[in-house]
């Protein structure tokens, strides 16, 4: 296909405005602790030596995106056991989780910018047999050069939004331009492959998939913390709410604070989805009037709210409770990942604005897996019910569980999907 003008446009500005991005890019990384070399991978200058042999990369935007690829990549280096695999993403946080649950063969670098010069060092360095792209990481010129460089193409789990859809549609020619470098589309939902076709990606090459968020595993626990804390709390009774944002701490502290009433030792962990909010939540809760704990001072749950404001140990708070609150929910977000709570053996309560995981919610209600709340008085309602009925929270449990099952058992078909797709066996 003939490159469109827009493209043309796209690599000149890229080209003019590197330098500012680049700045802003290496100073954020640094403020976030990264040592200089490190933060430099977004200028395409790799940190790790390139294996010999085949070489997957995988690229994913943040957080959610990265982990959930690292069950595929499991599965995949069982049927490729001399393959190796390399991981990029964008932030911090998302390197720091990486190399908490990455597989041996595994290395993670952050991205390169979209820009001719950290792409094509990049490349040149470590010359992908095949790329796949996670969710909606359509990156013009990585995309384009990747696929100049002769690596097979994937995109898994595509999910774009309404208003990116709408955005291309705008421009069939230049979104026909870039879907052709996939060798294989695999969307969420019937829905999405329908919508992917609309765009102009190639119909042949584009099919249903399986959100690959199921597939993540259980978050990672500390069992000498774990001990520690289920010391500390004895026989009381707890709920998480985990993942909130802004503006669900206080539903989750009103809800609490009526919880009391009738459940007067019960316990709220509270876990903000950026710890760097943990002096602003703080807050919210000391003008609760509630005592609290928290766990970057290092204490052990106490008090009626314990703030875990810290990176990389949600596994261990999900551990402690049956009944798990997913933030991102309540707000216009779109909602988090339910399979971790459920992998976790916890039952999960939800807001409303689920849109990024509509058809995991719907068949996690019609499961009885998952329950949605609507408010701090709808919420403690539902945590006031699972508490006092056993049978009830017990059943719900199990649902959870026999639904991340089902889920997982799905994997071995995606990858060998993949496998034959990128040309790999």
């Amino acid at each position: 296909m003939r490159t469109p003008m827009l493209y043309r446009v796209y690599v000149a500005l890229s080209m003019a405005l590197v330098p500012f991005a680049a700045h802003l890019t290496i100073k954020k990384l640094r403020a976030a602790g990264l040592p200089a070399h490190r933060a430099h991978e977004r200028l395409g200058h790799a940190t790790q030596n390139r294996a010999d042999g085949t070489l997957i990369w995988f690229h994913a935007a943040s957080v959610g995106e990265s982990l959930s690829v690292l069950a595929l990549i499991t599965r995949m280096s069982v049927a490729l056991p001399d393959a190796h695999f390399l991981i990029t993403s964008g932030t911090p946080t998302s390197a720091a989780l990486i190399a908490q649950r990455m597989p041996p063969n595994c290395v993670h670098q952050f991205a390169p910018l979209d820009a001719p010069g950290p792409l094509k060092r990049f490349l040149r360095h470590w010359r992908p047999d095949a790329a796949v792209f996670v969710e909606s990481e359509l990156w013009p010129q990585m995309l384009r050069r990747t696929h100049d460089s002769g690596a097979a193409m994937a995109l898994v789990n595509a999910r774009l939004s309404e208003k990116s859809l709408r955005a291309w549609a705008k421009r069939p020619r230049l979104a026909a331009y870039l879907l052709e470098v996939f060798d294989l589309i695999l969307t969420q939902n019937d829905a999405m492959a329908e919508a992917m076709v609309r765009i102009h990606a190639p119909p042949a090459r584009v099919a249903r998939g399986q959100n690959l968020k199921s597939f993540a595993g259980p978050l990672p626990r500390d069992e000498d913390l774990l001990f520690e804390a289920r010391t500390a709390l004895g026989h009381r009774p707890v709920w998480v709410a985990a993942s909130t944002h802004a503006g669900e701490e206080q539903i989750a502290l009103s809800a609490h604070k009526k919880l009391l009433k009738t459940h007067p030792d019960l316990m709220l962990i509270l876990v903000p989805r950026h710890p760097e909010r943990g002096t602003e939540v703080a807050q919210l809760i000391a003008d609760t009037q509630m005592e609290y704990s928290c766990r970057s001072r290092g204490d052990m749950p106490g008090g009626a709210v314990y703030l875990a404001d810290t990176l990389g140990e949600l596994g261990n708070w999900f551990a402690l409770s049956k009944i798990v609150f997913l933030g991102g929910s309540l707000m216009p977000i779109g909602g988090h990942n339910p399979f971790e709570v459920a992998q976790s053996g916890a039952t999960v309560l939800s807001g409303n604005h689920v849109f990024n995981f509509a058809e995991t919610y719907s068949a996690m209600e019609t499961a009885g897996a998952a329950r949605l709340v609507a408010d701090a008085d709808d919420m403690a309602v539902q945590v006031d019910t699972l508490l006092r009925d056993d049978h009830a929270r017990d059943k719900a449990v199990a649902a959870s569980k026999g639904f991340a099952q089902q889920e997982t058992g799905k994997l071995d078909t995606i990858a060998a999907r993949l496998i034959k797709a990128l040309r790999l066996a």
